[in-house]
């Protein structure tokens, strides 16, 4: 028992330590696996490093290179601005535009912090020049990104379903998808409205030339770019091909077209998320060679009950992921202790307490502790209020908490949605 509390210990200190400092918790939990490994749990340095998720780094790396590349050689930029031009001038539309054109990108494989990347500084400055909120923007962005970040083809949606996977939850990709893209949805456009957003669609807004430029044609690089991206995708739905290892031969075909540069590419993958989700999955290991799992779970357990476990479980996550990071830390830690969770509450669906905990650590990721929400007060026009938009995003991402808990508890515990 002493040695499952010091595991817990361990990784109560990882995600604090991660909310409050800028060490990478990643190296830090592969510090802490190893101390408690080998000097206390007796165990060798090869059972230590057992615990490192192989298949998910190299598919992590291929999927976040090949859209690297994509980025880099403007094509994703593209398809913003061409989904930009659908607006034709409609304020209103604008917001909503953005919504569905980050969910989109994020979707289709960049995943919700590149998404956001991609996204934030063009929608930030539309937002300047055509007279919408900067709050508003940045709120609809940021909920764009987090509905598409459990797609099977985004980072974060690899990370859980891969988890799923390994405690016996796997074929559920889609669920797990359309779960988080549906509450984001739903509540994202409920804000717009409620918020003042149907004020907007009496306005309108000039498009400039370098905006229409940028949306009339995608040049050869592009199109073969996006021909690549289509095929990865296709092969990996219609053939079954292993996701990471179609993305790195469709890296390999980019870099041999000489479509992009792969040495620069290679730089922006973002290595720093990778090394976090892979060391807090050594650490999580070193939990369940230590017991330390199960006492985590019985702890969870006694916050709930079956019927209330859908809304209290996302209220928690929400909660933790408004300081620490969603896919690199709250979900590693929460997902794999559904099984265990079920147990000693007698009864649930795993499923729906899986997507009670991807909504409720994704509905506040537009926290501007967050890198999304970050990413849009970065890009937030000169003669605008940061401070403000500060304030604004961080009362939004801590309300999220409670709206998560509530609308997991009505969705997935009393609706009972699959």
């Amino acid at each position: 028992m002493n040695l499952a509390w010091l595991s817990v210990g361990a990784l109560a200190v990882a995600v604090l330590i991660s909310c409050v400092s800028e060490l990478n918790v990643g190296v830090l939990s592969i510090a802490f696996a190893w101390i408690i490994g080998v000097y206390f749990a007796g165990l060798t340095v090869g059972n230590v490093a057992s615990g490192f998720p192989v298949s998910l780094f190299l598919t992590l790396t291929g999927v976040t290179l090949i859209f690297t590349q994509a980025s880099q050689n403007g094509t994703l930029d593209k398809l913003a601005h061409r989904a930009m031009a659908i607006c034709r001038g409609n304020v209103g539309l604008l917001p909503i535009m953005f919504f569905f054109v980050t969910a989109g990108l994020a979707s289709i494989g960049p995943g919700n912090i590149a998404g956001s990347a991609l996204v934030a500084p063009m929608a930030m400055a539309v937002a300047g020049r055509a007279g919408v909120p900067m709050f508003t923007m940045a709120m609809m962005v940021g909920m764009g990104a987090g509905a598409g970040s459990l797609s099977p083809f985004a980072p974060t949606g690899i990370i859980v379903n891969g988890i799923l996977a390994k405690i016996g939850l796997g074929g559920h990709t889609l669920a797990t998808y359309l779960n988080n893209l549906g509450v984001h949805a739903f509540v994202a456009i409920a804000a717009y409205f409620i918020l003042g957003g149907w004020k907007l669609f009496g306005k309108t807004y000039s498009v400039t030339d370098a905006e229409r430029e940028s949306a009339a044609t995608f040049e050869q690089p592009h199109l073969i770019t996006l021909g690549v991206i289509a095929a990865m995708i296709v092969s990996v739905i219609v053939l079954k091909v292993d996701v990471g290892m179609a993305a790195f031969l469709g890296a390999s075909v980019l870099t041999a077209l000489k479509l992009a540069d792969h040495k620069e590419a290679i730089k922006r993958v973002p290595w720093s998320v990778i090394i976090m989700v892979c060391g807090v999955t050594v650490l999580i290991a070193i939990l369940e060679k230590t017991e330390g799992l199960d006492l985590f779970t019985s702890l969870l357990a006694k916050l709930a009950t079956e019927k209330t476990v859908t809304g209290v479980i996302a209220f928690v996550t929400g909660l933790i992921s408004v300081y620490s990071s969603t896919s690199g830390v709250v979900l590693p830690a929460f997902l794999p202790t559904i099984p265990g969770l079920i147990e000693r509450l007698g009864g649930g669906n795993p499923i729906a307490i899986a997507s009670a905990m991807n909504v409720g650590g994704h509905l506040v990721d537009v926290s501007p502790l967050s890198t999304i929400g970050a990413l849009c007060i970065a890009a937030i026009p000169p003669n605008h209020d940061a401070r403000d938009l500060f304030n604004k995003l961080m009362a939004w991402g801590l309300s999220m908490t409670v709206v998560g808990g509530v609308v997991c508890y009505l969705l997935f515990g009393v609706l009972q949605i699959p």
